[in-house]
């Protein structure tokens, strides 16, 4: 009897010190994995989000997931899983909170930085363009973007004067329709190379160097929207999201983004 019951206690005995190590082990696997954030957005500012999210990541230890691209190739993954959230201009980031409904508060959305628009030509500028009031000779093709964070620009470039003479000789240029997104225009650009020139903004020829030179856009037709970002309320309770989002907007965060074109002075009031 009382062997049976040293025996019972040493199997409880057992069984206790080899949970505990399982929950050992367990603590020192998770204190071995990285932290990781998914952050979510479209293929414009990817470069840029890509390149601090390996610079945050290597100084911090955190693991930054970029997804980039159209919407619909990431938005139901988003719902599930988004620490941080990346828009192109104002109206994407509204889209953004309808397309992901309840996720992050829209007034908590914060801009960064501003890229202006610009006009891309092919390679030697054959057409000889030098700005945006040769876009409206006759016979000139020019391919422009009517969706994402493009929607309406052409025409708050070509009305930025009032006159609508100018809208009418720019659109009488146009490749109709026009492309529903970047990566579709961009598509078109490589396959139509009767098409003279593209207005885009100017970090795409940055990401894209052997695809097009750039032509600035002179005033009084040059204009700026801004690549903007949230946390989630997943993202508000996680240590590295927030410290991902303080990174963008901190003088190395300006430096990545200056890198690949955009406007990152700092705000003077």
């Amino acid at each position: 009897m009382q062997s049976s019951r040293i025996s019972a206690s040493l199997s409880k005995a057992l069984r206790v010190a080899a949970a505990i190590a399982l929950v050992s082990a367990a603590m020192t696997s998770a204190a071995k994995e990285p932290a990781t954030i998914n952050v979510y957005g479209p293929g414009g500012p990817a470069p840029a989000m890509k390149e601090a999210a390996q610079a945050y990541g290597a100084a911090s230890g955190v693991k930054v997931n970029v997804v980039a691209g159209p919407t619909p190739q990431w938005v139901e993954k988003a719902k599930a899983d988004a620490d941080v959230v990346f828009s192109g201009a104002e109206n994407m980031m509204s889209d953004f909170a309808k397309a992901l409904p309840g996720a992050f508060e829209l007034r908590d959305a914060e801009p960064l930085f501003l890229r202006p628009v610009a006009i891309l030509v092919r390679p030697g500028n054959p057409k000889g363009i030098q700005g945006f009031r040769d876009l409206l000779k006759p016979g000139i093709k020019v391919l422009a973007v009517a969706g994402a964070g493009q929607t309406g620009l052409w025409e708050d470039v070509a009305g930025r004067t009032g006159d609508i003479e100018v809208v009418k000789a720019f659109r009488r240029n146009l490749v109709l329709p026009e492309a529903a997104n970047s990566a579709l225009a961009r598509q078109q650009w490589t396959q139509q190379p009767e098409i003279d020139a593209w207005l885009i903004w100017n970090i795409w020829q940055v990401a894209n160097p052997d695809l097009a030179q750039v032509v600035p856009v002179e005033e009084p037709y040059r204009i700026y929207r801004d690549t903007g970002v949230v946390l989630t309320a997943k993202g508000k309770n996680a240590e590295g999201a927030r410290g991902f989002v303080a990174y963008l907007k901190s003088d190395d965060g300006r430096r990545v983004f200056a890198k690949w074109g955009w406007d990152t002075k700092p705000v003077t009031r």
